[in-house]
């Protein structure tokens, strides 16, 4: 496959699966923020800009932190590169770039998904339109991972593809993490209390996991039941243990299909070695924000051999 090709599948995915991150952070930030007063609420709507990496640009804008500012900021604002209608722009542009290397179903999916999207965010979105934007985001993302999964061969494309959307995943879920918990507690004092429960169950709801974990853990919100099911549980889709385990089945395929040695496969084999031997005490041992930055560097290692691996062309 040529490295253009291998590009535009590679970062059509992580484009795709940066959107639905940021769109399902919004989405729990403004639940948090409903809840809170107002205080506490612009320190829920910092959170997201801090968590979704748009801090600076949004303060070279904003003073202040106030809700409808910040979603619109992150949804749609033309002073803001990385919002995510543009993000979604990214996909359809590397969708059209790679037409020839992807089915009908899967372009269709991308094209309707921008167009819906656009019309959503023609203008300013209003808070009692809010939960129908993010609504559309994700299903939009769904919709083109249904037709990925269900309509490509499994060819070196297929494999790309998945290699982008799990190494933006475990970045996203990564960076989420250790950012609510650590920026959101106050203190040492929350430890345990509603405010610090409320602040976990935040996590999970950023990460689409709040009812596969109540399921597995009958209801009870626990840190360090949470740190597991996130880091270590490969049950769960979202987890960093099933985006480093998925992550090396479709490096190892590409392996096999270009025959021949390199990189990204051989760092993607260290990282998953660590990963299998890591428990949930080792994490807290090292510190749970010294473990998920070793993981983020090691993921992004992997993502520039893979790069410079398949000599992927912009």
């Amino acid at each position: 496959m040529l490295g253009r090709t291998a590009n535009g599948l590679f970062w059509m995915f992580r484009y795709l699966e940066r959107a639905e991150n940021t769109a399902r952070l919004l989405d729990a930030g403004l639940r948090m923020a409903l809840t809170r007063d107002h205080t506490d609420a612009a320190d829920e709507w910092r959170s997201v800009i801090v968590a979704s990496g748009q801090k600076a640009a949004y303060e070279a804008k904003f003073d202040e932190y106030v809700g409808s500012d910040v979603w619109n900021f992150i949804l749609r604002d033309r002073d803001n590169p990385a919002n995510i209608l543009s993000t979604f722009e990214q996909v359809r542009t590397n969708a059209r770039l790679v037409r020839n290397a992807i089915s009908t179903e899967l372009w269709e999916a991308i094209n309707e998904g921008w167009m819906q999207l656009r019309a959503d965010m023609v203008r300013p979105v209003a808070q009692g339109n809010l939960g129908k934007v993010v609504a559309d985001i994700r299903r939009a993302g769904m919709q083109a991972h249904g037709a990925m999964q269900n309509s490509i061969l499994r060819d070196a494309g297929f494999h790309f593809a998945r290699a982008g959307t799990l190494v933006e995943r475990g970045d996203s879920i990564a960076r989420i993490l250790d950012i609510k918990y650590y920026l959101l507690l106050p203190s040492l004092s929350y430890v345990g209390s509603s405010l610090d429960k409320g602040q976990w169950d935040n996590v999970l709801r950023s990460v689409s996991g709040d009812r596969a974990y109540r399921w597995l853990h009958a209801g009870q919100i626990d840190a360090r039941g949470i740190v597991e099911f996130l880091v270590l549980d490969e049950r769960f889709p979202r987890s960093l243990a099933f985006c480093h385990s998925d992550l090396r089945d479709n490096l190892a395929a590409l392996e096999r299909i270009h025959k021949n040695e390199v990189l990204s496969t051989e760092l993607m084999r260290k990282a998953d070695m660590r990963m299998n031997d890591t428990t949930i005490d080792d994490v807290f041992e090292q510190g749970l924000h010294q473990f998920l930055i070793d993981f983020i560097n090691s993921n992004s290692a992997i993502a520039a051999a893979i790069s410079e691996d398949y000599r992927f062309v912009d």
